[in-house]
């Protein structure tokens, strides 16, 4: 059954894809197959066999380690609060974002993140059947940010044609970026983080063929990285130090105000109506849940947990989601978690469409214009990997 419901969710993903596409002639179905089914591989791979088991829990003991390290530091400065029990989740969850912001400064300072983001993105050129470039940036995206990848190639930024700028800001806000990481493995399971990163990187490619298909000349397929101006080590220490910290800061207002927002919002409406807006969410968002491969018995909180995502960000979902775990089969929670792993929110558009007018103010604005066609695509990405995971997990 839950064969024949992955089959059913993939066509309607597909089909919606299909329907927003600005050229449908143009689609090339091999490479959108390839990609399907190099997912389903590397899912199976990744949550399923024990090679994936040694892979996930590599991973996770890395992150588990620079955590450790990072909490050295947060105990040193904030010891006090910290062992009275008070604001763990900004000490223990966004805090440690600062240290994984330095250690990607030093491998950006000695080329190691450069040469692995260039290679990674050259091979999955073959495979996709779009351009070095866009490869490259899916790439880079998933290691530096969605924000700060468009820095990397600012000097290609002016010349890119409206569809390559989009497949370029849909892979940043389908991936997440390793700053965070760490973060994401402290509130969902590690296997669910690592599954979501690997398949949404094809995910983003696959729908943005279809939403924004085009082909590209080989004169035109030129990557051009912009390299960092010239600093000493030391004062690269104290930049990455100071973003990881803004990120940390930012992240914590964000949740500040959404969570009280929806707070005051679930209140007001529950008040008028009976009803939270967040199951009113759920409602709406059930159906795609349950073509998720989530049983209908839990596809409203499922849905209101997807939808909070979207209107507020990832962090908000995914407190959300521990809350509710304990009412959710362990299929129903690996499924939303993947879902939760990316970008694909509302502040999302203003992040990206902000970073990109900041290098270019002339494609900022062709990137505002599309900024919910955008959002649609990486909502797609979120599902089709969701379906991708219900086929793997029981």
């Amino acid at each position: 059954m839950k064969y024949l419901i992955a089959i059913a969710g993939l066509i309607v993903v597909f089909g919606l894809a299909f329907l927003a596409s600005s050229d449908r002639k143009k689609v090339k179905i091999k490479p959108i197959i390839t990609m399907v089914i190099i997912q389903i591989v590397l899912a199976f791979l990744l949550l399923n066999t024990k090679f994936g088991y040694i892979i996930i829990k590599a991973f996770a003991n890395v992150f588990s380690k620079l955590l450790e390290y990072a909490g050295e530091g947060i105990s040193f400065v904030f010891g006090g609060i910290a062992n009275k029990g008070e604001g763990p989740f900004f000490l223990n969850v966004l805090l440690p974002i600062v240290f994984i912001s330095v250690l990607i400064g030093i491998f950006q300072y000695f080329k190691i993140l450069p040469f692995i983001m260039k290679w990674i993105g050259f091979l999955l050129s073959k495979v996709n059947g779009m351009g070095k470039l866009e490869s490259y940036n899916a790439v880079a995206s998933a290691m530096v940010g969605q924000s700060e990848v468009f820095i990397t190639v600012k000097k290609q930024l002016g010349q890119l044609t409206s569809q390559r700028l989009y497949t370029l800001c849909a892979s940043a806000m389908s991936t997440v970026s390793m700053s965070i990481v760490g973060a994401y493995m402290t509130m969902i399971e590690p296997k669910y983080v690592v599954t979501a990163i690997v398949i949404n990187l094809f995910g983003g490619f696959i729908i943005s063929s279809i939403i924004n298909p085009y082909t590209i000349a080989d004169e035109e397929d030129i990557l051009i990285v912009q390299e960092e101006e010239k600093q000493s080590f030391f004062e690269m220490l104290g930049e990455y130090i100071l973003d990881g910290f803004k990120v940390a800061i930012i992240v914590a207002a964000m949740l500040i105000g959404f969570v009280a927002l929806m707070a005051g919002i679930n209140s007001l409406f529950d008040m008028i109506f009976g009803i939270s807006f967040q199951q009113i969410l759920g409602y709406i968002f059930s159906p795609f849940a349950i073509l998720m491969g989530i049983p209908a018995g839990e596809a409203v909180k499922a849905g209101g947990i997807m939808a909070t995502k979207m209107v507020t960000n990832e962090f908000v979902a995914m407190l959300d989601l521990s809350k509710t775990a304990s009412q959710l089969s362990s299929r129903t929670v690996g499924i939303i978690s993947v879902f939760l792993v990316s970008f694909a929110n509302f502040s999302s558009i203003g992040i990206i469409a902000g970073a990109v007018k900041g290098l270019n103010e002339k494609q900022g604005n062709v990137v505002a214009r599309f900024g919910l066609k955008l959002l649609y695509g990486a909502t797609l990405v979120s599902v089709l990997s969701s379906i991708i995971v219900s086929l793997i997990i029981k």
